[in-house]
């Protein structure tokens, strides 16, 4: 997996307030592993030991609502941390973490986080700024819920995985979620989900291949929202 003073990945989170003896400290304590698509990096509920940092894939925070649907609340990318939030407030995680597509992980345990907590100021204010990102982010989603037609909350979901996780040279989405999954960040029935895709396509505002997804018409979906 390599050193984490070598690591680009590191740029992208609180992690890059660390100087290179710290983060010698978390070369020597870290455990890397692969989490397979599909695979569970932790369930809601789980107490944790400590953060993971995602060196490579994507992976979903999802929430388990009374009728056993998944809400989706978040997509996390390659360069950033999970589980920040339970460290830092000592509580059982309120999400579960499923790998989206094949993922490399480092988990980092918790005494040497907090250790950083203690000793590097800037690193302690970066990770505050990360959980108040997710709580903006949260606040948002919500008011998505509350506000927005199922129509516009597609329309701005499939704008927002363009955004950012990119395309292919064929112009669909480098992310390739399930319906299922799909339904599931604009929390919606899987049904519903599949008819608003179709008439989508039909109106010439997205293009469907299976399951690659490419928005043929940004301007339409944009005036939708």
């Amino acid at each position: 997996m390599g050193k984490c003073e070598q690591c680009i990945v590191r740029e992208f989170s609180a992690i890059k307030a660390l100087n290179k003896d710290e983060l010698l400290k978390i070369a020597d304590c870290k455990t890397s592993y692969a989490v397979k698509k599909g695979e569970t990096v932790f369930d809601e509920g789980d107490a944790l030991n400590g953060i993971y940092c995602i060196k490579d894939g994507i992976c979903k925070l999802s929430k388990l609502s009374d009728n056993g649907k998944d809400q989706i609340v978040k997509l996390v990318k390659k360069g950033e941390l999970l589980g920040q939030r339970s460290l830092i407030s000592e509580e059982s995680t309120n999400l579960s973490a499923v790998a989206v597509e094949d993922m490399q992980v480092c988990f980092i345990p918790k005494q040497e986080i907090l250790q950083f907590f203690n000793e590097n100021n800037q690193f302690s204010l970066n990770m505050m700024k990360s959980v108040c990102g997710d709580l903006k982010d949260a606040d948002d989603n919500m008011v998505n819920l509350a506000q927005k037609t199922v129509k516009q909350r597609l329309a701005e979901t499939l704008l927002k995985l363009e955004t950012d996780f990119g395309i292919h040279e064929d112009g669909s989405l480098k992310i390739q979620l399930s319906r299922e999954e799909i339904a599931g960040m604009i929390g919606t029935a899987t049904e519903s989900c599949i008819r608003l895709l179709s008439e989508f396509n039909k109106e010439g505002w997205i293009s469907l291949q299976g399951k690659k997804i490419s928005l043929s018409n940004k301007k339409e979906l944009q005036r939708l929202i």
